[in-house]
């Protein structure tokens, strides 16, 4: 039996309105001994025939995602630094796998930096048995035969993971702490919080995230404000800025954009008319 996720989606810039059935997003927790590789399990099914398309965009989270997609569009997609944006059309789905900050490593033993800003093939990562997991998993159409199905996948690579690299569990901890303290607006605040030197905590988070600890205090930040503005209320840029830690607001407008895709008063005005 598995568990619905309830705890509101974060990142969200644009989701697609549910009509009729034509959409549906879903989220699951992982079995217990899987919870500190994976953070959930999520499901996007759409049904659009004779409908306009949707687009569906959301920030980018420091995580690795495994994806089941039909039409052979089935992929591992590292931690990525812009926005995701999709237009949905016509019918289709998606199955997947959000694995912790840090449960990604344990399954491929190499720096997960290098998945970083790329997309990648299941069999470019775990071979054959990469193969044979997407045939079985995209035969199946129900989210718990799905989640089965995976859960033994990874639960065999286990006898192959070092269940003693505290690591994981660490950084894990330090970006779930980050994505929930707004008091922490730069890298030093971590150092000071975990007894960690600054290069030591790159290190880990290169391994083991995937980006800088500099880029998930810089994203979670980010999603605050694009968090704010999204409530239609007339919001303060400047002051929003020195809040997350900018010494000004051109800075802080010039990485809103970068990874948002539009400047904050072009985003607040947006949320303003829908």
């Amino acid at each position: 039996m598995v568990r619905r996720k309830i705890d509101p989606p974060r990142g969200m810039l644009k989701t697609p309105v549910s009509e009729r059935g034509r959409f549906r997003h879903e989220r699951y927790h992982p079995s217990p001994d899987l919870e500190r590789y994976v953070a959930h399990y999520w499901v996007v099914e759409w049904d659009l025939h004779g409908a306009v398309p949707q687009r569906a965009e959301t920030l980018p989270h420091p995580s690795v995602h495994m994806i089941f997609e039909r039409d052979g569009r089935s992929r591992i997609r590292g931690a990525a630094r812009k926005k995701f944006s999709r237009l949905l059309e016509d019918k289709g789905g998606v199955f997947a796998v959000k694995f912790t900050p840090g449960g990604f490593y344990p399954f491929v033993g190499v720096p997960v930096s290098g998945f970083s800003e790329k997309i990648v093939t299941l069999r470019d990562v775990f071979g054959r048995r990469g193969d044979e997991l997407d045939r079985a998993v995209l035969a199946e159409d129900t989210d718990l035969s799905r989640i089965n199905l995976v859960e033994s996948f990874l639960l065999a690579h286990l006898h192959d993971v070092d269940e003693a690299d505290e690591n994981v569990l660490k950084v894990t901890e330090i970006v779930y702490e980050v994505a929930k303290d707004r008091g922490i607006l730069k890298v030093q605040d971590l150092v000071d919080r975990y007894g960690l030197n600054k290069r030591m905590l790159q290190r880990l988070f290169a391994r083991y995230v995937g980006v800088s600890p500099k880029w998930v205090i810089q994203r979670y930040r980010l999603n605050e404000a694009a968090e704010q503005l999204a409530t239609g209320e007339s919001i303060n840029q400047g002051e929003l800025a020195l809040n997350l830690g900018y010494s000004d607001q051109a800075h802080f407008i010039r990485d809103f954009k970068s990874i948002v895709g539009v400047s904050p008063a072009a985003y607040a005005r947006a949320a303003r008319q829908n």
